[in-house]
């Protein structure tokens, strides 16, 4: 069995973060000059939300077709060089703006962007993926949420139409470093990675359906991260409050 070294993925995770993270701050940092969210004209937000993630959403493509590039070498298998994927549309950019702003949240408008540059990084693993027949699995990093789990226990799985869906990958949120690896052989694992485990798991939560099994882990993450959960909470309802005053 040839295995990919989890400090290879940490790496390829931690970079990909990065770009992640740097896209919301520096939408934060123009949202804030502008004196707050809702002192921005939404045309100007969204042209300068999607400068963003075309600009780091390049770069993330950019990184994933590097590692893309980099696992067939060390598969020695014979495939073109990755294409780097698009990156997100305006209208793709607009969508994921109006879609967090009504809460007037400027952490949901930010975590947008980030994950719109995430999705140009996956997008392009996956669409090279299916281009070249390679099996591809959901390998989590970091805290792992209930539907990563349920992702990660699927295990390695053949690339198809059916993972992209409108062009682009599914399952990508913000505030998450789980990620999509590839192989091209099937004695090709990446290190740490045990979809048995996480299968386990995630059918020995409660429930009949995969839905009800999910729903039972998300309440049992809740239980256990309740206090930090409502600070959050509480730390966003007073942002509003303050914005909302005279």
């Amino acid at each position: 069995m040839k295995v990919i070294p989890m400090a290879d993925w940490a790496r390829f995770f931690r970079t990909l973060a990065a770009l992640d993270d740097r896209a919301a701050a520096e939408l934060q940092a123009f949202i804030s000059r502008r004196g707050g969210l809702e002192a921005v004209d939404r045309d100007t937000l969204i042209a300068y939300a999607h400068g963003l993630a075309t600009k780091y959403g390049e770069g993330a493509a950019a990184l994933a077709a590097e590692m893309y590039d980099a696992m067939a070498a060390a598969s020695g298998a014979a495939v073109p060089a990755a294409v780097p994927a698009a990156t997100a549309t305006y209208a793709e950019t607009a969508a994921a703006i109006n879609g967090t702003i009504r809460g007037m949240d400027p952490e949901l408008v930010c975590g947008a962007v980030g994950r719109l540059v995430k999705m140009a990084g996956v997008d392009t693993t996956m669409q090279n993926a299916l281009r070249d027949g390679a099996e591809w699995a959901w390998i989590p990093q970091g805290d792992t949420c209930a539907y990563c789990l349920m992702m990660a226990g699927r295990g390695w799985q053949r690339a198809s139409k059916k993972s992209i869906k409108n062009g682009h990958a599914e399952h990508i949120h913000a505030n998450c470093d789980c990620t999509y690896a590839v192989r091209f052989d099937k004695d090709t694992s990446v290190e740490g990675y045990d979809p048995a485990a996480y299968a386990e798991a995630f059918d020995q939560a409660e429930g009949e359906t995969w839905r009800e099994k999910l729903n039972a882990l998300r309440r049992a993450d809740y239980a256990e991260n309740r206090d930090e959960i409502n600070a959050q909470k509480r730390a966003a309802y007073a942002r509003r409050q303050e914005r909302e005053e005279p």
